[in-house]
């Protein structure tokens, strides 16, 4: 492809909506335009790379099994009301209606439809296992779209879904699809980690989500670097630390003026953190719930949305916690009835605490769980952090930023038994489809290895997803000498099928390499009259700082070894 002839321009400053590197970076190099929040274009070379990702996604998912399909993305409502997920997936689901006054809904995933179309095509045991995946466009209506292609409402994205009639089934492919994401990212040039993930809106009983590392990510990733645990910090478990154990002692009101926080608390009173009960107001589903948990720790709303069993969670509003008879600052479970209480387990890690006495200014000390309030549920709700002990190996836990590229499932019979997906055993009995479900965001892995692989000058991208394996520049293309030996070079490789962006505008040097660098691309060659008196071509990787001089007639050979 000819730079005078491609569709997209460069931009020499910054766009002013950018947040990220890669967002902006993309933007800059004239890979995506932006139509509205969370809405983008890909323009010819966001299009290239994209056609890549799917190609290594395919051969990948198709070698460990998978077939391809292609499914609606308008669905009726009433397929979602049927696995209860219509109400669940709230304001993230577009929905409307057609001109007969139909409910429909634009697919978010593709749990529901294909979990129908397997239940009316498998009709025996001999029917699976079954691995059967799309790449496709996807909506959801995200309330915060950011940083160009990782957080949008319209994406590309492979799901792929397996289908299998036992446990053990299940296992199997859901390690040949872990397997396959491996491969995939390896192929990408992409160091992804996997780590245990909460499922989400999903559902199922295990779950693990592929995250590239990197300062601009949303996930917060809690590690340990001596056993290699690895979790999401809505998934991430710790050992927490024991508090000493003594007799339960007399409960006693202490005047505690203007305080109103942990910190506040312990100065006062001079205790340790790990002394004090912390009381947090959730509305969960309407109901005001009371969460208490011990002062050096934090609520984990996930784990508490899991816990409740609740389809929404928020902060209680002050008036809602007024209602319920506590009062914000000097609040605890203590002499109150009738709202729900949801502790986390570390309260049995303890006696004699601190807690709020529902009275203004004042707090109770040697509040003893089980004696003095009795919690509905007692669980594990609290948020691992940095320096808390690994559940494994007791090595103290470090903690990353992350971007998600991947997630996989395993969901059991949720959809299967929600949607009648059955078939007869070898005994003849019916039992349900095992399911497990895999996701990849075609676009969102373009971004991440952009975020993940950049310089100040512009993109760095891994062969087997660039655009084009080189950036081939003429110098001085208005001399007849430079451009005949430059269109000479062009032909050759491409005869060797190396895939060339030939930059023969008629622009300055300075111009055509910072947009060289800018693009990103694996190799940069540059004939110029200085290296045709040579007889040779300077050739540079993008990674590298130094160049080297290379004969013209072996310089296909070269890049070709390069490439390798």
């Amino acid at each position: 492809m000819r730079v005078s002839k491609l569709f997209g321009k460069t931009l020499r400053f910054d766009p002013g909506e950018a947040e990220l590197e890669s967002h902006r970076l993309m933007l800059r190099a004239g890979l995506i335009y932006q139509a509205a929040a969370g809405i983008y274009s890909y323009l010819p070379l966001a299009w290239r790379s994209l056609r890549k990702i799917e190609q290594i996604i395919r051969e990948e998912i198709d070698a460990a099994g998978g077939q391809e399909v292609r499914l609606s993305v308008l669905q009726p409502r009433e397929l979602w009301e049927q696995s209860g997920r219509y109400e669940e997936y709230g304001p993230a689901m577009f929905r409307l209606q057609d001109r007969r006054d139909r409910s429909l809904v634009m697919a978010p995933t593709h749990e529901e439809l294909l979990t129908t179309i397997v239940s009316a095509n498998v009709n025996s045991y001999r029917d699976l296992p079954l691995i059967v995946y799309q790449i496709q466009t996807k909506f959801r209506d995200e309330p915060r779209p950011r940083g160009g292609l990782l957080r949008v409402r319209e994406f590309d994205m492979k799901d792929a879904y397996s289908f299998d009639a036992d446990e053990e089934g299940l296992d199997r492919s859901y390690q040949a699809m872990v397997g396959a994401y491996k491969r995939i990212y390896e192929r990408c040039g992409l160091p992804a980690i996997m780590v245990d993930a909460d499922s989400g809106a999903i559902g199922g009983k295990d779950s693990q989500e592929f995250i590239l590392l990197a300062d601009s990510g949303e996930d917060t990733i809690v590690l340990c670097p001596s056993c290699g645990y690895a979790a999401n910090a809505e998934k991430a478990v710790f050992r927490k630390p024991p508090a000493e154990i003594e007799e339960p002692a007399q409960i006693e009101e202490v005047h505690t003026p203007g305080v109103k926080t942990i910190d506040d608390l312990t100065a006062f009173l001079d205790v340790p953190a790990s002394r004090t009960l912390k009381a947090v107001f959730y509305a969960a589903n309407g109901e005001v719930v009371s969460v208490v948990i011990r002062g050096d720790l934090d609520v984990n709303e996930i784990k508490l949305v899991n816990a409740l069993g609740a389809d929404e969670l928020r902060l209680a509003a002050p008036e809602e916690v007024r209602q319920a008879g506590f009062v914000a600052g000097s609040a605890s479970p203590v002499g109150i009835q009738g709202t729900r209480t949801v502790a986390d387990d570390s309260i049995d890690l303890g006696s004699n605490f601190v807690a709020g006495a529902n009275r203004e200014d004042h707090h109770l000390r040697n509040v003893n769980p089980h004696r003095d309030f009795r919690p509905d549920l007692i669980d594990d709700i609290a948020m691992a952090k940095e320096g808390h002990d690994c559940a494994k190996c007791g090595s103290p836990l470090e903690t990353r930023r992350g971007i998600e590229v991947g997630h996989v499932f395993k969901l059991g019979t949720r959809y299967s038994e929600a949607l009648g997906a059955r078939f007869p055993d070898a005994d003849g009995r019916q039992r349900h489809v095992i399911m497990g479900c895999y996701g990849i965001g075609v676009g969102r892995l373009m971004a991440a290895a952009v975020e993940h692989s950049h310089d100040e000058a512009g993109m760095i991208l891994a062969a087997p997803i660039a655009p084009y394996h080189v950036s081939l520049i003429c110098v001085n293309v208005e001399r007849r000498d430079v451009s005949e030996a430059a269109e000479k070079l062009y032909s050759e490789l491409a005869d060797h099928g190396v895939e060339v962006l030939y930059d023969d505008r008629d622009e300055s040097a300075g111009v055509k390499f910072n947009d060289a660098d800018l693009l990103g691309l694996p190799l940069r060659l540059v004939v110029s009259p200085r290296n045709l008196k040579r007889n040779a071509v300077e050739v540079r990787r993008r990674i590298d700082s130094e160049t080297e001089m290379v004969p013209l007639d072996s310089a296909a050979a070269r890049v070709r070894e390069l490439l390798r």
